[in-house]
């Protein structure tokens, strides 16, 4: 089976315009969670899917500068554009991946792709019984679960968040969760604000802005120093529904 991994990724952004190319460490985000990505072992390709819009021209070039291919679709029906990249890049299974999550960790990116296919299952992933840090998310569903959502789907929700419509009809799709042994979901990983790219940014510094920890080590920091926690414990994460222009990534 070919399973890739689809990176949503555009320069667009309600809170925090163009964070997938501000610098992390010496990095661009972006460059920070396609190689995180490409270390999952259960992944035969990372790609990127980007929008037809002039201002994500920035994101083909950093694309060619990672050598990782991209594709261009809708900048608001993102289903579709995930479709057009499965569709383009002859995916059998798809793992939905955005960019502004730079510290995904490949370990849990696996273990939801085993989930899917040994559980013989449409749609898995790690979000739905939360336990893991917000922005360690990771879904995985096969091309034709994608093909048959793109089909049916009748909300403007269910089109900009690629996923709703598997978890929100049980009756059509086999559903599948990773949890972890712990609950870490207080913790806010993922980049939609500047104190939320101040927490990260720490984070990599801690370890000396190499991208090679897991999110058990980063744990370990969160824990030992507790400060970091409250730099960004204010943020309130958006609602899919609550505002029809805001994308994830």
């Amino acid at each position: 089976m070919k399973i890739i991994a689809i990176i949503q990724a555009r320069m667009g952004s309600m809170r925090l315009p163009g964070k997938v190319l501000m610098d992390l460490g010496g990095e661009p985000v972006l460059a920070r969670v396609v190689g995180r990505v490409r270390r999952a072992s259960q992944i035969q390709e990372v790609v990127v899917a980007t929008t037809v819009a002039a201002k994500d021209e920035a994101i083909v070039a950093a694309c060619e500068g990672l050598g990782v291919r991209c594709f261009r679709g809708p900048e608001e029906d993102v289903l579709e554009r995930y479709l057009g990249a499965a569709e383009q890049f002859d995916a059998e299974a798809v793992v939905r991946i955005t960019s502004d999550c730079p510290l995904i960790d490949p370990e849990l990116v696996d273990e939801v792709v085993r989930c899917l296919v040994e559980g013989h299952a449409d749609y898995a992933s790690n979000i739905r019984q939360r336990t893991y840090p917000r922005g360690l998310d990771a879904e995985a569903f096969s091309t034709e679960a994608l093909r048959k959502a793109w089909e049916i789907v009748e909300q403007p929700h269910q089109r900009e968040h690629v996923t709703p419509l598997f978890y929100e009809r049980p009756d059509l799709f086999r559903l599948a969760s990773v949890q972890g042994d712990r609950d870490y979901s207080r913790y806010r990983w993922t980049l939609d604000t500047p104190d939320d790219l101040r927490l990260i940014r720490a984070m990599y510094s801690h370890f000396g802005n190499d991208d090679d920890f897991g999110w058990r080590a980063a744990i370990a920091v969160m824990e030992r120093f507790p400060e970091l926690e409250n730099i960004n414990a204010h943020v309130a994460q958006k609602a899919v529904r609550e505002d029809a222009q805001a994308l994830n990534a």
